[in-house]
């Protein structure tokens, strides 16, 4: 008869039981290492990363009451689009009386061009005087020594050649200082019509300024401006955020900056979306200096007690435009950042300077072209057929 197995002991199973464990713990270790040294050294992550972009402000250039709102919050404006409108009554008035004091200015800078004229006409005149004169003068001279002609005569020719001389320096000073005015320009370039022409300028563009355009196209925000408001120049009314335009500002602890290179590929998810969607951008640049250094308040660390504090570089990071048109994000969101540094052969500072503008608008260029077209029907309105 066989003999019956026995059981196995309860300290046998619980060294089994711990051998498993160490085991199972081994390999988690080695495989935590194997990770870290293939992927997570390469690698600097933060979710101290938030959406930045351009807060454009809408504001007014003149005075005014609002007399109308054309946009509000979370509206999509294109550049251009009127948002606010001032009462244009003032500046209307305005505009009339430059566009006066300008038609006037031509029509006296005409007169002097008359002048000119009539002043050449003058020193011919004169000229032909002068001759005259001296013409009888000579006659008379030779008929002084057989007394046809007396000396008395011959006295009054002289002083007649004299006068006429005499008149005609005058006239042709005259003719000088009239051309002083006018040689070398045309009416329109005469300084009182220049003087005039920029006062309509001035009062054209302050009734253009009445309608308030968005400088860029994007989505209102922030809108305080109410209808009868009485606004200042450079009083905020709204913004107008292009979220086509967006970038992260992560903010890495000094020890992660190490290996930080601009142009390294970055990772990126957003808490709006979660980690089913993932952007791809790159370090666009490394700010000059930490947040604390620009704080309104900096820390004075040269006073008191002082305890070192691991302090905070911020990252930009720039990103896909297909990306954000596929999926938007909002300026101020939360990120989660993931920088690829094993290649850090890039620069950690630009090495060139910016050229041209980093952002622009030319939604207020069409409003200069338009005053000095109207300055121009002015001047031709006015000159005549000169």
């Amino acid at each position: 008869m066989s003999e019956i197995p026995k059981a196995p002991t309860t300290g046998a199973r619980r060294r089994r039981a711990l051998s498993v464990v160490m085991v199972v713990f081994l390999l988690i270790g080695i495989g935590w290492i194997a990770w870290w040294y293939f992927e997570s050294r390469g690698h600097e992550t933060t979710d101290n990363a938030y959406v930045g972009g351009n807060l454009v402000q809408v504001t007014p250039r003149v005075a005014g009451t609002v007399v109308a709102i054309d946009a509000d919050d979370t509206d999509l404006v294109d550049a251009g689009q009127t948002l606010v409108r001032l009462d244009p009554s003032d500046a209307r008035i305005a505009l009339e009386q430059a566009e006066a004091q300008l038609a006037q200015a031509v029509r006296e800078a005409r007169v002097l061009y008359a002048k000119d004229t009539a002043l050449e006409a003058a020193v011919a005149q004169r000229k032909v005087e002068l001759s005259r004169a001296e013409d009888d003068l000579a006659r008379r001279a030779p008929l002084v020594a057989s007394g046809a002609v007396s000396k008395e005569d011959l006295q009054h020719a002289r002083d007649a050649v004299a006068a006429a001389r005499a008149a005609l320096k005058t006239a042709n000073e005259q003719l000088a200082t009239s051309r002083a005015l006018t040689q070398g320009v045309r009416v329109g370039e005469q300084p009182s019509v220049q003087r005039a022409a920029a006062r309509v300028r001035e009062a054209f563009l302050a009734v253009q300024r009445d309608t308030i355009p968005a400088p860029v196209r994007g989505y209102v925000a922030k809108r305080s401006v109410q209808v009868g408001q009485q606004v200042a120049p450079g009083m905020p009314l709204m913004a107008v955020v292009p979220l086509d335009d967006v970038w992260v500002d992560a903010n890495f602890k000094e020890v992660q900056l190490r290996d930080m290179r601009i142009g390294q590929p970055v990772t990126l998810s957003a808490d709006l979306y979660g980690s089913k969607v993932e952007y791809r951008g790159r370090v666009a640049g490394l700010a000059a200096g930490t947040g604390g250094a620009f704080a309104l308040l900096p820390p004075q660390n040269a006073t008191g007690n002082w305890i070192k504090v691991v302090q905070r570089l911020p990252v930009r990071i720039e990103l896909d435009r297909k990306q954000l048109a596929e999926h938007p994000l909002r300026v101020g969101l939360s990120m989660e950042v993931d920088v690829d540094v094993r290649d850090a052969s890039g620069p950690q500072l630009a090495k060139a300077p910016v050229k041209g503008p980093v952002y622009a608008t030319t939604a207020f260029d069409e409003q200069a072209a338009a005053a000095d077209a109207r300055v121009g029907e002015i001047i031709a309105a006015n000159l005549g057929t000169r």
